[in-house]
């Protein structure tokens, strides 16, 4: 059955999208930031649709197909793909390596379509790692009987479906994660189940668009809606041999399964997870100009050129007038949010195990890089999400 016709609302510069969770904060609050506002002729994607559908060309896909393929990815994978939790649609998980850093983010999806059987499975993965992940894959399936193929560009795409404030989500326990029931033969896909309100994804044919009476728009309205969310995605945003899968918020977002038995890289993982420490994650930033007050709500401003594509990806996150270690690494933007690895106890108001705190609401942070003009600098401010597990 199709979703109901929705008309989504039309936005302008006046009235500036603003994260669904940051609705509650006052009209005083909302109307202060903006007076502040300077006046940019705008270069930026417009505000994301609030229902809509969006193709992702930057995520590309491999298939595994074979009697051993299921066993092998249990093996290497976070998620649980034991006899006693069948999957019958897409789910979130990663690969690790020995050492427990991440390699990749992925979807996998069982392949339900008509005349695949058991064992045929499709991983969905940022496009520019896609050779990478292949080639991972055969290296270390030995002699497992399965075959591996990246799929050609536009044989089948990977489409985003959302609706806001609709669909359940709830915040995912530290076990297993929830499973659709789908029969053969239906869309491959399933729901992103990472945050609340990121909808469906769809795995459709090259020449096929989602059956939804929904606006079609593209995915830089995906990514605005992920950064406002905190939800990364892509080893632009998840350093590949480098981020840590609790710091990166796989466990957050569904993508671990501590009950589940030995796989590549568990060690430290379920060491992190039992003593309970972890001192940066990945969270939502706005930025905002060194001359301007400090923001008190998560909100996309297009209107601000602010040269969030000129910024370095990892530059440091340092105190205002004040000297001291690191607070965190830019991880990528648009406009005037995006992301940030945050040390919690010094850009929030997260109590760390072990660590003294010294975060104070007035405190502000900033960002420099060299451009071509020399030296240049915005402030940036990190938002805890609501449904993050540390705020339950």
């Amino acid at each position: 059955m199709k979703p109901r016709l929705t008309t989504p609302l039309l936005r302008t510069f006046d009235r500036p999208y603003i994260c669904t969770n940051c609705l509650t904060r006052s009209l005083r609050s909302s109307l202060a930031t903006t007076s502040s506002r300077p006046n940019f002729s705008s270069q930026n994607p417009p505000p994301p649709p609030s229902a809509a559908y969006a193709q992702l060309p930057s995520r590309r896909l491999i298939s595994l197909s074979g009697p051993d393929s299921t066993h092998y990815l249990q093996g290497v994978i976070t998620a649980n793909l034991s006899p006693s939790t069948p999957r019958k649609s897409g789910f979130y998980t990663a690969f690790l390596n020995a050492q427990g850093r991440l390699l990749n983010d992925v979807f996998i999806y069982p392949d339900l379509r008509e005349g695949k059987g058991e064992g045929c499975w499709l991983i969905e993965v940022d496009g520019k790692e896609v050779e990478r992940l292949a080639k991972h894959i055969k290296r270390y399936k030995l002699r497992a009987k399965f075959e591996v193929k990246v799929l050609e560009v536009g044989e089948r795409k990977v489409w985003s479906v959302w609706e806001e404030g609709t669909g359940k989500w709830t915040a995912h326990s530290l076990g297993g994660q929830s499973v659709e029931t789908r029969e053969a033969g239906e869309e491959v896909g399933g729901e992103d189940i990472r945050a609340p309100g990121m909808g469906r994804r769809l795995i459709l044919p090259g020449d096929q668009k989602p059956e939804v009476e929904m606006e079609e728009t593209g995915e830089e309205s995906y990514r605005i809606r992920r950064y406002l969310k905190g939800v990364p995605e892509g080893q632009d945003e998840l350093v590949r041999e480098s981020a840590l899968p609790q710091e990166s918020n796989i466990d957050f977002m569904g993508g671990i399964d501590y009950r589940k038995g030995c796989y590549v890289g568990q060690e430290l993982t379920i060491r992190t997870h039992h003593t309970g420490v972890v001192r940066k994650r990945v969270l939502p930033v706005m930025l905002y100009g060194i001359g301007e007050s400090l923001p008190e709500i998560l909100e996309y401003l297009p209107e601000k050129q602010l040269g969030v594509e000129k910024i370095p990806r990892e530059t440091s996150i340092g105190r205002v007038e004040k000297r001291g270690r690191s607070a965190g690494k830019w991880l990528g933007g648009v406009g005037n949010i995006g992301l940030g690895l945050c040390r919690l106890e010094i850009m929030t108001d997260v109590q760390v195990s072990g660590e003294g705190g010294g975060y104070k609401e007035s405190d502000e942070f900033k960002l420099e890089w060299d451009g071509e003009d020399g030296q240049e600098a915005v402030k940036v401010k990190a938002f805890m999400p609501p449904w993050h597990l540390t705020k339950q």
